[in-house]
């Protein structure tokens, strides 16, 4: 074993130091004079310095280490800042982008939001983070008490990369009195890929014995485990696609023609909803014709919600399967209107 004394770290260390402290402390509006640096340096390590050894380990990190740092003059006396790298480096806005969505995520648990936070925080310098002081989550209240998430999702890109097969058990919530998740049922699937919908994180997997695939939400995957055992069939990332794509809100697997009346209102949230892998024709000065691929039992669920602004062209079975639902509903509202509730 080898025992190294601390002016070998100070001497050697030296590089590290003047680094950190540039990333940390330095931008093109606060630019770093050597005296800074070394005040820096003595302030967080402990390490004194002189103006010879910071300009010597400058001149090594910019021409042999390839950092980025300009120099400026000003008089007699030169000012140092880091670039950002943009090959590893995320600009201001990208953190800020990463930190709005996990924070925002209702499958990333409050703690770990935080977390993740903190990591990006300490990839930027003091003077971005200052932007950021009084970043609050507002949505602390429907996210997932799931703390294992982020394991299961290594563990699941782990089993899909080595073609094995899962077990996990699954949970929903409960009408219990703290409403709180109850598992529902186990599970021994053959995983494909993980995709992101309408705000939510989905296994795409095969279960044991069945052809179809299915999707599960990682929020309420628990006790996942990788099993040694090669996973049942090889389905193409095509198919998986056509999946995908013929599914709203995750329900149904197969998808159909159907072409619908929409009024001019909805256009922008069509193209949220389902893209702009769509057929969109202007029909009068008030509507546009949708015609898209998609699964009819998840279709009518956006159909109910826009029903105002919806007129059902084809297929015939939708339009029944919708009137059949205004209609059961009528029914009991009219059926309510004589009970005490």
């Amino acid at each position: 074993m080898i025992t190294l004394n601390k002016n070998y770290h100070d001497k050697n260390g030296n590089t590290l130091y003047i680094i950190n402290v540039l990333k940390k402390y330095s931008s093109e509006e606060h630019q770093l004079s050597v005296k800074n640096i070394i005040k820096y340096i003595e302030d967080i390590y402990k390490v004194k310095n002189d103006r010879r050894t910071i300009e010597r380990n400058i001149a090594l990190l910019k021409d042999k280490l390839d950092y980025d740092i300009i120099i400026t003059k000003e008089g007699n006396k030169n000012y140092y800042y880091l670039l950002n790298n943009p090959d590893i480096d995320f600009e201001p806005g990208e953190i800020r982008t990463i930190i709005d969505t996990f924070s925002y995520a209702t499958f990333i648990p409050e703690r770990i939001s935080k977390e993740i936070i903190k990591k990006c925080q300490n990839r930027q310098n003091i003077y971005e983070n200052a932007k950021l002081k009084d970043y609050q989550i507002y949505s602390s209240n429907i996210k997932t008490d799931n703390m294992e998430i982020i394991k299961n999702i290594e563990d699941i890109n782990n089993a899909i990369y080595h073609k094995k097969m899962l077990t996990f058990d699954y949970y929903k919530y409960s009408l219990n009195p703290t409403l709180e998740s109850v598992k529902v049922a186990s599970y021994k699937v053959s995983p494909y890929t993980i995709i992101y919908s309408i705000q939510e994180l989905y296994l795409i997997a095969l279960k044991e014995g069945e052809k179809s695939l299915k999707r599960f939400r990682l929020d309420r995957i628990k006790n996942l485990n990788i099993i040694d055992v090669k996973r049942n069939n090889e389905i193409s990332t095509s198919d998986i696609k056509k999946i995908i794509d013929a599914s709203i809100s995750m329900y149904g697997t197969t998808g159909e023609e159907i072409i619908v009346l929409c009024a001019n209102k909805l256009l922008d949230n069509v193209i949220e909803v389902f893209g702009k892998n769509i057929k969109i024709t202007k029909y009068d000065n008030e509507r546009f014709k949708l015609v898209i691929n998609k699964d009819i039992a998840s279709f009518k669920y956006y159909v109910l919600k826009n029903i105002e602004f919806i007129e059902i062209i084809k297929p015939e079975t939708l339009k029944v399967e919708i009137r059949k639902i205004i209609t059961d509903y009528l029914k009991k509202d009219g059926k309510n209107d004589n009970k005490k509730i």
